[in-house]
């Protein structure tokens, strides 16, 4: 049963990976057809992409009453991503990105976990909480949207090969394939945590980081691509996109109920106390060099310590 698990959560990666290049290709082509730019493209279109997994999980869990799992595991993705994913990604070639942006999609970041936590703190998140997470976060994109209007377009190429209509299917069809691949990864990496009798908030924590997987093959795949605003519009937006919208649709459902409240705080806070310091370092620094994104990753195991 176990090897089955194993082989299913390969086969998910594999499928995650194709998707995941399909949706950073078919995002670029669609980004210089519009003169679009990309780290707008990013932070909206594949940040809400990739964080499905992540949204179908908190449904699920508001049907079933699975407060400790669903909020253990958007702690759990957010906080990888943020060191995992960032260290990974600048490992590959060091990222760069300009105070301006840094500002709005880095505070945007810690203002989502900020509201989060706040809305957690009591033990519960009520239908009303949730629906205030899914306004703020709304107005995040509204005004994202707005100020891309104004934003320096990027350059439109002439390439027959990568028509609007063939990059728009192919976005369809990879951000399909992310789902599936992100859905094999999670429900097998669940199954293996349970039969190991681990607590649910900490199952949840450990398929956060399964789920992670999307943002960071997309991301690394940007970066790979030259298009380090996509790989960072990725990482910074899913953790917006994930303690506001994912959350609070799910909270919308029948609200949620809280168990170990110790535990969601002390790790909520080390998620927010890490992704603080992530945003000075890409502040202070201009962007995460490969000696930080050491550091990045380091960040991650004190998770599970917590």
């Amino acid at each position: 049963m176990m090897l089955g698990h194993a082989l299913a959560l390969l086969g998910g990666l594999a499928i995650l990976l194709f998707g995941a290049d399909r949706v950073v290709s078919s995002v670029v082509a669609i980004a210089e057809a519009f003169g679009v730019p990309t780290l707008l493209v990013g932070g909206t279109l594949v940040a809400i992409g990739s964080s499905i997994p992540e949204v179908t999980t908190a449904v699920y869990a508001g049907i079933y009453g699975a407060g400790d799992f669903v909020v253990g595991h958007i702690i759990g993705s957010a906080t990888s991503q943020i060191t995992l994913g960032v260290g990974v990604v600048a490992l590959l070639s060091p990222l760069r990105l300009s105070r301006e942006k840094v500002t709005v999609y880095g505070v945007g970041m810690i203002a989502a976990m900020a509201l989060m936590l706040l809305g957690l703190r009591s033990g519960t998140l009520t239908r009303v909480e949730g629906a205030g997470l899914v306004a703020a976060y709304l107005v995040f994109v509204a005004v994202r949207l707005r100020d891309g209007e104004h934003a320096g377009a990027i350059e439109r190429h002439r390439d027959p090969d990568r028509s609007l209509a063939r990059a728009g299917l192919w976005l369809v069809v990879g951000f399909a394939l992310v789902v599936v691949g992100g859905h094999l990864l999670v429900v097998n990496s669940r199954a293996l945590a349970v039969a190991l009798a681990v607590p649910e908030y900490l199952v949840g924590l450990v398929t956060g980081l399964g789920t992670t997987a999307p943002e960071i093959v997309i991301a690394a795949l940007a970066v790979g691509r030259d298009e380090g605003d996509i790989a960072i519009g990725t990482l910074f937006g899913s953790n917006v996109t994930d303690p506001l919208f994912s959350l609070g649709l799910g909270a919308l459902v029948d609200g949620y109920a809280i168990e170990q409240v110790g535990a969601t705080m002390a790790s909520g806070t080390y998620m927010l106390a890490v992704a603080t310091l992530v945003v000075l370092v890409f502040y202070v620094n201009g962007g995460i060099s490969r000696k930080a994104a050491v550091g990045c990753i380091a960040l991650y195991a004190p998770t599970y310590v917590l």
